[in-house]
């Protein structure tokens, strides 16, 4: 029994060292991944590239984790003979965090789109003047509002300013001067949604099991997320391959995802995709196969991983230069 309990010891201390590693990787790739993706590209790394990624990937998770809590309570809820208790809510502080990074982003727009060198440089009223600048304080207006309501006895209403704050990024990510921008903006905030849901749900999802153990209402909980996660990844792919065709013409394609910091990057990210749907349809098959159904929390905590280093690339991808061809 001890060598078996020393084994499990050692086995969690692995797991703990395996993802701070992942942590620490999502953390440099925003930092150190501008350069080597410009790198021979003849693109020029705009000032702060790395501190905007960062900021940016900071916030894409910090939207995550109260949108995918209440998409997981929502189905824990209505799971009929479902044991009453749940995991500690985590959107509180990951709002506050949000807000953090979005002061953070609202700063650099206030100073025209540079990393300021001192609070003087930041021009506060000028965000009221621009585009970019308005949606940047709807930002920072809606994580702080989703702060208070989710420390309210009514957290669920954090569902509207969040779902602002969607809104807000889907916008800035499409110019007016682009092509068609609500178009653009409609697929980013379809695909926004569904990766928030998917990445934020499924770590609740895994807190939940461990929480109610090995009852059955766990195993049915695990099923209906990975019904669910398949139609969310279905649109990820769906609105994601149509925004890069839309930046990226069918005839470049090849190129561009060698030649261009934002094709690189892209690639990197396609990738790490791929690894996330094989994890997924992992766990899936053993839900369904397995003597031990709940074996899947294990492909399932691999998911978790991945998909914190694809939100890291995220942030980096937004903050490189856009290679739109028309």
């Amino acid at each position: 029994m001890s060598r078996s309990r020393a084994a499990q010891a050692s086995g969690g201390r692995w797991r703990a060292v395996a993802v701070l590693v992942l942590v620490v990787l999502g953390a440099l790739i925003p930092l150190l991944g501008p350069s080597p993706a410009l790198h021979g590209t003849g693109e020029a790394d705009a000032p702060g590239t790395g501190g905007i990624a960062l900021l940016r990937a900071v916030l894409f998770a910090a939207l995550a984790a109260p949108l995918g809590e209440l998409f997981a309570v929502r189905l824990a809820r209505t799971l009929p003979g479902a044991p009453p208790a749940l995991p500690r809510s985590w959107s509180t502080v990951a709002n506050s965090v949000g807000l953090v990074a979005a002061l953070g982003l609202a700063s650099v727009v206030a100073t025209g789109n540079l990393v300021p060198s001192s609070p003087a440089d930041i021009d506060v009223g000028g965000l009221y003047e621009t585009r970019d600048g308005k949606l940047a304080l709807l930002e920072v207006n809606g994580f702080l509002a989703a702060a208070l309501c989710s420390a309210s006895r009514r957290p669920v209403t954090q569902v509207l300013p969040l779902a602002a704050v969607v809104v807000a990024e889907a916008l800035r990510a499409h110019p007016t001067t682009e092509y068609s921008p609500l178009v653009g903006s409609g697929l980013t905030l379809v695909h926004l949604t569904c990766a928030s849901l998917w990445a934020g749900g499924l770590p609740h999802v895994l807190r939940t099991l461990r929480l109610w153990g090995r009852v059955e209402a766990s195993t049915a909980l695990l099923g209906r997320y990975a019904r669910v996660a398949l139609v969310l990844l279905t649109a990820i792919t769906a609105t994601g391959v149509c925004s890069s065709l839309r930046r990226m013409p069918p005839g470049t394609v090849l190129e561009q995802l060698t030649d261009t910091a934002y094709g690189r990057v892209l690639l990197a990210k396609v990738v790490l995709m791929a690894g996330v749907s094989a994890l997924a349809l992992w766990a899936r098959v053993r839900l369904a196969r397995a003597a031990d159904p709940l074996t899947a929390r294990s492909p399932a905590r691999a998911e978790v991983c991945v998909l914190a280093l694809v939100v890291a690339v995220s942030g980096l991808l937004t903050a490189l230069p856009v290679p739109i061809r028309w």
